[in-house]
């Protein structure tokens, strides 16, 4: 079982003039730690784990509660709503991004039972 870490970027939605358009991305991916988690990290102290599943799931359709909530937007992009202490983040990426990162944790090990 390997470790699968992917680089992306991904476009931070918020109405502050301050913010950041588009953010370097973290998306991690280790079996032997957690097999059934992936990590996501943004710019900063910011990393969320949540499972596997939850990222297929919101891939095809509105998921997650807490502080983790995914969905598809349209046919090409997906968004991720995190919740902390510090508020709210929403992050949009490009579908296929999260589509072949979640294909690359597969091939390192399938679903376990």
């Amino acid at each position: 079982m390997s470790v699968v870490e992917q680089y992306a970027r991904a476009h931070v939605v918020s109405d502050a003039p301050e913010a950041q358009d588009t953010v370097p991305v973290v998306l991690r991916y280790d079996p032997e730690v957690d097999p059934r988690s992936v990590r996501i990290g943004l710019p900063g102290p910011h990393e969320w784990a949540f499972s596997r599943d939850l990222l297929e799931r919101g891939l095809r359709t509105p998921t997650g509660t807490g502080e983790v909530r995914i969905w598809p937007c349209g046919r090409v992009q997906a968004v991720m709503e995190f919740h902390s202490a510090q508020g709210v983040a929403v992050v949009e990426f490009e579908a296929k991004t999260l589509f072949r990162f979640l294909r690359r944790t597969y091939l390192a090990t399938p679903v376990p039972h």
